[in-house]
């Protein structure tokens, strides 16, 4: 073994090998339990002697905590759920280089930019976090009448100085699991606002989320995001690979404040909870391809929405919507282009949805063009079909250029004759 790599096999060995700056590389053997909260120094790294290897921290403690060019590869990191398992120390120059490569937490994972950082770059490759919860957190970006919760991963330049970036290629996040989602937001990138410090991020790839943010019901300024790219975040590509799903109030699924170039959802998009809309835009999106479907069962829970910012393309498969206020598209600035599949279809009557943090009326209306809203072109393949009693497949207030359904736009519930 390499003088500058060392072996812990227990966790008083562990610690004594976090402050020894001479050794490079820490090397976990087997499985170490009730240990204090680490801190790598700068150019320090640890990795599992293999894909078992553990590091359970103490009830209520901290985790790992990085400086600068820090790297950790191949372990598990178990805290209780509400600390974080991963962090980093603020009061260093330069994140460097952090890397985190087939990392599993029990425990959020928590990156800031703040106090002195004022650079650096985040490689993830594989970090899979079990269970989580962020709702403790009191800091949370506002914008548009809510604050956003943080989350099971929260990577966060809150630098108010523009010429501070923090760059990041983030690949193979996943966080909690089908029925036992994290709480709080799932995976979450920001910058520190529409001005100040930027997150520039090439990749953004995740594979399974599933989230509840556990907001009361009747709480119109919060929400979370199963995926959410923040204001200040420019992100040249998310890819979902696997469903996103969220439980509860005001639990957007994919949500955008910045900037992304292409976004790609591989898998279905899924909210349960009452204004859980599918995908809420905004910010800018040149390109938004959805290939699966998007499925939303909570009142006002709408399938996809652009009230601020554009969206140049967006693509969907399909938009199924079950309960009261649930619109199937509705759009409130000038788009682009938007192709539906295989048709917009809901379920329910009239009630309430969240809107820009204001709770209002809205009946399920299939595709729904608000004031403001124009489109270049609309095209709906397999129809528009409404249900509940009452409620028109289209509302139309704005500009459309070109406009096509194919499989007819229908009014199952009928109910117009009592208008």
């Amino acid at each position: 073994m390499d003088t500058q790599e060392k072996a812990a096999t227990s966790v008083d060995e562990l610690v004594a090998l976090t402050k020894d700056s001479s050794v490079h590389w820490i090397i976990v053997r087997g499985e170490l339990s009730g240990a204090p909260t680490l801190r790598l120094a700068p150019g320090q790294s640890l990795r599992g002697e293999n894909d078992r290897t553990e590091i359970a921290f103490a009830d209520g403690a901290d985790g790992l905590q990085l400086s600068s060019d820090n790297r950790v590869h191949t372990i598990h990191l178990h805290a209780s759920t509400d600390k974080r398992a991963l962090f980093n120390d603020t009061s260093v120059d330069s994140l460097g280089r952090i890397e985190l490569r087939e990392v599993t937490t029990t425990g959020r994972v928590q990156i800031l930019a703040r106090d002195k950082v004022r650079g650096g770059h985040v490689d993830v490759h594989g970090l899979d976090i079990v269970a989580a919860d962020a709702r403790g957190e009191s800091e949370r970006p506002h914008g548009y009448g809510v604050y956003v919760i943080q989350g099971a991963f929260t990577l966060w330049n809150m630098q108010p100085d523009e010429s501070v970036v923090i760059s990041a290629d983030l690949v193979g996040l996943s966080a909690g699991r089908s029925g036992a989602p994290v709480l709080g937001s799932g995976i979450f990138v920001s910058g520190a606002g529409d001005t100040g410090g930027r997150l520039i991020v090439r990749r953004l790839e995740t594979g399974g989320v599933y989230s509840d943010g556990k907001i009361a019901p009747g709480t119109p300024d919060q929400i979370t995001g199963g995926v959410f790219t923040v204001y200040g975040a420019h992100v040249d590509e998310v890819k979902n690979r696997g469903p996103v799903v969220t439980y509860g109030v005001n639990d957007m699924v994919l949500d955008n404040w910045g900037f992304v170039n292409r976004w790609i959802a591989k898998e279905k998009i899924t909210s349960f909870g009452p204004s859980g809309i599918g995908f809420v835009n905004f910010g800018i999106v040149n390109e938004l391809k959805v290939n699966a479907l998007i499925e939303t069962f909570g009142q006002g829970a709408r399938g996809f929405n652009v009230y601020t910012g554009t969206v140049n393309l967006a693509e969907f498969e399909r938009i199924i919507t079950h309960a009261d206020g649930a619109v199937g598209i509705q759009i409130s600035q000038p788009v682009g282009r938007i192709v539906v599949h295989h048709g917009i279809e809901t379920f329910g009557g009239t009630g309430e949805s969240l809107v820009k943090g204001v709770v209002m009326t809205l009946s399920a209306i299939g595709l729904s063009i608000k004031p403001g809203g124009t489109a270049r072109e609309i095209a709906i393949r397999g129809g528009i079909k409404t249900n509940g009693r009452g409620v028109s497949p289209i509302e139309q207030h704005g500009a459309i250029e070109s406009f096509r359904v194919t499989g007819g736009c229908v009014a199952a519930g009928g109910g117009f004759d009592t208008i």
